[in-house]
């Protein structure tokens, strides 16, 4: 059985726990609120690049003439490209898109495609590091301060992948932001580029180009990948905060508990050896008596 001591210095292991549990939280809190506001002033604009490429790409008669619109004949090669967070004590957040991206390669593998990941985040580099997945690159600390100069880096590679036939298609899984409670890994296919189909009834878009049709999609495509990138690494980092913030919050509850359990235990133990040593100086007396 533990000592009073014991007791004692776990109770004030678990209340230091708490004080950084708390910290963390408070921080976690903080970050999210900047980071969330980022996302939510730049997700309208990447929406609505998106819906716009896609109408775009709807127009396109000879979609031979844009390499990224281009769908190939046969999929054996599929570009993964995975985003987690470089830090842990977030609960389940990375290892979800951790078990979504297991789950994609056994289905590609099944199909007979093969998959090979571009990482970015060291959660993802750490999990693949000893696994036998072809890892082309790794990217560290692009959450810290997301920045589009990041995900222009990314998705250049990624379309040179495309272009040059090494993948055939481009998938993107990343944590979807919900809410501040819920976090859901997303798989979004990026390229070839996929164009709108309009629905029945639906009223067609028209544009007038200037410059010309041509010269406005070999402009635009690549940025709209670039944008999709950039997005889904706010959604991520948002996502990352909300689920370090309530991760922490739950620690600090637990750690409220133990201190309560713990402090009952010690009373008990206190209380015991109170009444022990009481005994034996009672029964003492009654032996000096006889």
């Amino acid at each position: 059985m533990a000592t009073l001591r014991d007791i004692k210095r776990k109770i004030e292991a678990v209340r230091k726990t708490s004080q950084i549990t708390k910290a963390m939280n408070m921080v976690a809190a903080s970050k999210l609120r900047g980071a969330q506001q980022n996302m939510e002033k730049f997700h309208p604009y990447a929406q609505k690049f998106r819906e716009f490429i896609g109408r775009l790409a709807a127009g396109v008669e000879d979609t031979s003439v844009y390499s990224l619109l281009t769908p190939k004949e046969t999929v054996k090669n599929v570009e993964l490209l995975l985003v987690t967070a470089d830090r842990g004590l977030c609960g389940s957040f990375n290892t979800n898109l951790l078990v979504g991206a297991e789950r994609f390669i056994k289905a590609k593998k099944a199909e007979g495609v093969e998959v090979s990941l571009i990482n970015a985040g060291r959660k993802a580099r750490d999990y693949f590091r000893r696994r036998p997945v072809k890892v082309r690159e790794n990217h560290m600390g692009l959450l810290n301060k997301v920045a589009y100069e990041d995900a222009r880096r990314i998705g250049s590679s990624l379309i040179e992948l495309f272009e040059t036939g090494e993948a055939d298609e481009v998938y993107i899984l990343y944590s979807h932001f919900i809410n501040i409670a819920k976090q859901q890994p997303s798989i979004v296919r990026l390229l070839p580029i996929a164009p709108t189909e309009q629905k029945e009834g639906e009223k067609a878009f028209e544009y007038l180009f200037e410059p010309s049709h041509e010269a406005l999609l070999t402009d635009l495509l690549p940025n709209y990948i670039y944008v999709q990138v950039l997005e889904s690494l706010y959604q991520t980092s948002v996502g990352e905060h909300a689920a370090r913030m309530a991760a922490m919050e739950n620690a600090t509850s637990n750690c409220k508990e133990l201190v309560r359990t713990l402090t009952l235990t010690y009373n008990k133990a206190r209380q015991a050896g109170i009444t022990k040593e009481l005994m034996d100086i009672v029964g003492g007396a009654e032996a000096l008596r006889k």
